[in-house]
């Protein structure tokens, strides 16, 4: 593996990570869950689930972008 598809690798996964997470994280806002809220309210650990799903996903996705672009022989 080369460092530039190192590199492609990090990036992706990262930005796939941190852009599902951030739509969790809105999506959650819309249907008023506030992660933040002091305490663990039902709210808050909805909101933190909202979070991680999204950024579960994000990830998912950003890797089978990934997969994707590869050349047919290295999938």
């Amino acid at each position: 593996m080369t460092q530039k598809s190192m590199l492609v690798e990090g990036l992706s996964d990262a930005i796939g990570f941190v852009g599902g997470a951030l739509l969790g994280f809105w999506a959650g806002h819309l249907l008023g869950f506030d992660i933040f809220e002091a305490g663990y309210g039902n709210g808050a650990i909805a909101g933190i689930v909202l979070v991680g799903l999204g950024g579960g996903l994000g990830l998912q996705i950003a890797r089978r972008w990934r997969n994707r672009q590869k050349p047919e022989g290295e999938n």
